[in-house]
């Protein structure tokens, strides 16, 4: 598989991991039908992708980068839909997992 092919697929998965995430908190407990059964069906469609990408990148690299950029995208959500706006410490947190994901991905020997 091409290296373009295996990060479009790691995009893909934090997507659906996001896209999970945010209906999780939208079923409130799993006790909204429509939302509950997204949250579901997205999460696996992530777990396919990761399973794709595990394929060319080790598991890993590959869990650390969609850890972090889940993590990241899912922040941002909260905040764009969810008005939940992290502190000033949790901002720096942010802040030092997308540097490790970059040092993972840049540095790191796969």
């Amino acid at each position: 598989m091409s290296i373009f092919i295996t990060y479009s697929f790691l995009l893909a998965a934090v997507a659906f991991g996001t896209a999970s995430n945010i209906f999780a908190k939208e079923a409130e407990g799993f006790t909204k039908l429509f939302p509950s059964l997204l949250s579901a069906l997205t999460i696996v469609l992530c777990m396919y992708c990761l399973s794709q990408v595990m394929k060319t990148i080790s598991a890993g690299y590959t869990y650390a980068t969609f850890a972090g950029l889940c993590i990241i995208a899912t922040t941002i959500l909260g905040i764009l839909r969810f008005n939940q706006w992290p502190n000033f410490y949790a901002f720096i947190g942010l802040i030092f997992i997308i540097i490790g994901v970059v040092l993972v991905n840049l540095l790191g020997k796969n």
